[in-house]
């Protein structure tokens, strides 16, 4: 009952915001309170790299290094620099020289003109900041420290686009910066890390000129509730609702300024992202219902059908029609997400048994035809040796029985089946959105011939809706501070006094010391593929992936299958056929073989 007035008080709060914006909202340039000063330096674990065991780099501004073994240097602009774990340790190679550096190895930018920090070799985003390399678990693990402005470029154009309108985008990079420097805490070896997990981190890269400008005019904006900052959540899209912290995760941690209500821009945002499943509520004779559709409907009614003599699988059924679909299970009326899937449907099955196999007569080497043999045969002996006192078989297997169908037959009485959304019946019609949560919103919507259930939510949709942000900007021209006053009704908005990124001053006698001009270092080595396309087969490049990312290439065609290794982007493939499993491909190259998701390849043209 608690938590049921809770949600009402939040409730009205969000009505609140919606009709009455902040004042700050009504004047764009007004002061923002002063939060004081702070530690604006983040620590980012770069792991989505996937690097194991060597980070090679480009030094973009000089650097000073340190070593765990207590070797110091200095290195200049422009330095090609690589750094190897060999035996449990890492070595530091430049220019044919190498340096054992024991276990960690520190990198300080030294103060410079122009750009500074450093990129990976042969990949142009920049990394403006220290980056300390240990060994961790067997592998190099790779911690970057940027001040946090530094970082929001970063960020911002990744979690949300650059052709987001200006406002959005001033929500975002508020949200963001301040959800990282709540994250401080320097009792952990970093703060965040740069993937969903925390925050989408890329580094920087020009070209993003609208989210600079975003960054540029909240420099030091962040969220505060009750005088502390704020834990600003945020998600692509909540599908029309959003939804509070403690549903998600629970805690005893005061959230009261997040809200739980309807959100009309995330809903009327076209952008927003939409899964559907269409049901007709008639199929003729000769039209084949949806594979997920019969593949359910095999598991949930697996019992009756063999009951009534059925095959009871996907190819055996048979749908006639769908004449009522609902959903349900809300924990309050005003509550959108469900959790029960309610369907009546009418089938037909047919029977399945297995045609005599022929039986192979070894001395006449012909075939008779007139021997049955049982369903599912066993191997048969077909000569015994002694070798010594150990018998040796030699076994010849049975040939596969063929099926043999009977006609579909209309079972009399529709059945109505009752399932769970999450899992069951999310995976069985491939609506699930977002991989780590069940929370997907769930609705019906019935036209003339069909039922059409519809999921939305992209995330855990907790706080502000990206999509909502868009939408309230580009139709509605909402300030950023009217978007975050409706996404975080009880929050404050408060601004940091500068602090500009701290660079070490180094050693005169090491800063002295000429480099010599750097040499390129290969990017990681694509895999031979020297095999030709059979009929059905085709050539694909690895495309859709960041110059600095990967591809996984799994055991079986799930995320859950084994990770066999990474393919990069320009790699070449032989496509063998394409999955039941909507969206992978079976795949080879001369050295490999495994499943990879379709969308991330590019077919070759013959």
């Amino acid at each position: 009952m608690l938590c049921k007035r809770r949600s009402i008080r939040r409730c009205l709060a969000l009505m609140i915001a919606l009709v009455l914006p902040l004042c700050a909202a009504c004047a764009q340039e007004q002061t923002l309170p002063s939060a004081g000063t702070r530690d604006q330096t983040v620590r980012v674990y770069l792991s989505r790299l996937n690097l194991s065991g060597r980070m090679d780099l480009t030094l973009i501004s000089p650097y000073s290094v340190t070593t765990q073994q207590g070797a110091r240097l200095h290195f200049q602009a422009g330095s090609e620099v690589a750094v190897l774990l060999r035996d449990s340790a890492l070595y530091l190679y430049y220019e044919g020289m190498s340096q054992l550096a024991g276990q960690n190895v520190t990198l300080l930018r030294d103060e410079a003109e122009g750009e500074s920090g450093f990129r990976l070799t042969n990949y142009p985003a920049l990394y403006a900041g220290d980056l300390q390399i240990d060994v961790v678990d067997g592998k190099v693990r790779p911690v970057l420290s940027v001040h946090v402005e530094d970082y929001l470029l970063g960020v911002v154009p990744y979690e949300m686009s650059d052709s987001f309108p200006l406002e959005a985008l001033k929500a975002q990079a508020v949200a963001a910066r301040t959800y990282a420097l709540r994250s401080q805490d320097a009792t952990q070896p970093y703060d965040l890390v740069d993937t969903t997990n925390d925050q989408v981190y890329r580094g920087y890269l020009p070209g993003n000129d609208k989210t600079e400008q975003a960054i540029r005019e909240t420099r030091g904006v962040c969220g505060f509730y009750r005088d502390q900052l704020a834990q600003c959540y945020y998600s692509a899209s909540n599908g029309g609702q959003t939804e509070l912290v403690e549903t998600v995760w629970p805690t005893d941690e005061d959230f009261g300024y997040y809200a739980f209500g309807d959100d009309p821009y995330d809903v009327a945002n076209p952008d927003s992202v939409v899964r559907s499943f269409e049901m007709k509520k008639t199929y003729g004779e000769e039209e084949t219902a949806p594979y997920a559709l019969r593949s359910l409907l095999a598991t949930q009614l697996f019992d009756q059908l063999t009951a009534l003599g059925y095959d009871p699988a996907p190819e055996s059924v048979r749908v006639d029609g769908v004449s009522a679909v609902s959903v349900s299970g809300a924990a309050s009326e005003d509550n959108k997400y469900m959790t029960r899937l309610t369907l009546t449907v009418s089938i037909s099955g047919r029977t399945r048994k297995n045609a005599p196999a022929p039986v192979v007569d070894l001395n006449a080497e012909e075939v008779s035809l007139f021997e049955v043999v049982e369903e599912t045969p066993s191997p048969t002996p077909t000569a015994v040796q002694t070798t010594g006192f150990v018998p040796v078989v030699t076994v010849t297997p049975s040939p596969t029985p063929t099926p043999v169908y009977g006609p579909f037959t209309p079972i009399e009485e529709p059945f109505t089946l009752e399932m769970d959304i999450f899992p069951t019946a999310e995976k069985a019609l491939g609506l699930d959105i977002t991989a780590h949560y069940d929370n997907e919103l769930w609705s019906v919507r019935e036209t003339e011939d069909a039922f059409i259930i519809e999921a939305r939510r992209y995330g855990h949709g907790v706080g502000m809706s990206q999509r909502g942000a868009q939408w309230m900007a580009a139709e509605h021209g909402k300030t950023y501070q009217e978007i975050i006053a409706f996404y975080y009704p009880g929050l404050t908005l408060m601004r940091y006094e500068e602090q500009p990124a701290q660079m070490t001053q180094p050693e005169m006698a090491l800063a002295a010391t000429p480099g010599p001009a750097p040499s390129p270092t290969p990017r990681p080595t694509l895999m031979p593929m020297t095999l030709t396309p059979q009929e059905g087969q085709w050539l694909a490049t690895v495309t859709e992936i960041d110059d600095d990312s990967s591809l996984n290439l799994r055991s079986t065609p799930d995320l859950g299958g084994e990770i066999l290794m990474r393919l990069y982007k320009g790699q070449q493939l032989l496509v063998l056929e394409r999955c039941p499993q909507e969206g992978w491909v079976k795949v080879r190259t001369d050295v490999a073989e495994g499943y990879v998701v379709e969308e991330y390849l590019t077919a070759e043209t013959p």
